[in-house]
C-alpha cells in the first residue's frame, strides 16, 4: 500500500529529479540556475497534471529543445503525476539573481564571472 503524498511532497521529489538536469554549458543544475519559475498541480478527471513554468539563461540557447523535453521526462517520471504541461516563458528574463547560493558558489569555483 503506497501512501498518499501532497503537493508539497510530490513538489519537493520534483525538484530532487530536476537537480539531475544540467546545462551541457554551464556546470550547475537548472534548478539551483533558477530556470524552473513555477511548479503547479492539478486534479483533472482523477489525474495529476503537473505544469512547469521554466525559462532559459538565454532565449536562444542551442540546447533548448532538449532542456524542456528533459524536464517534461524528468518530471512525469515523479509516481503521482500523470500529465505535465512544460511552459517555456521568457518574462520575466533570467539573469544570475535567481541563481542559489550553492549556484553562484559552484560558477564563481569554476571561474565563471556572475
Amino acid at each position: 500500500m503506497s501512501l498518499i503524498k501532497n503537493d508539497d511532497a510530490i513538489r519537493n521529489e520534483t525538484i530532487k529529479r530536476l537537480k539531475n538536469i544540467f546545462d551541457p554549458e554551464i556546470p550547475v543544475n537548472i534548478y539551483d540556475l533558477g530556470l524552473i519559475y513555477h511548479i503547479d498541480f492539478a486534479i483533472i478527471d482523477n489525474y495529476r497534471h503537473a505544469t512547469v513554468v521554466m525559462t532559459l539563461t538565454s532565449p536562444s540557447c542551442p540546447v533548448a529543445e532538449g532542456l524542456v523535453e528533459q524536464v517534461r521526462y524528468v518530471t512525469l517520471s515523479v509516481e503521482e503525476i500523470d500529465e505535465v504541461n512544460v511552459n517555456l516563458v521568457f518574462d520575466p528574463p533570467w539573469d544570475t539573481s535567481k541563481m542559489s547560493e550553492d549556484a553562484k558558489e559552484i560558477m564563481a569555483a569554476s571561474g565563471a564571472v556572475i
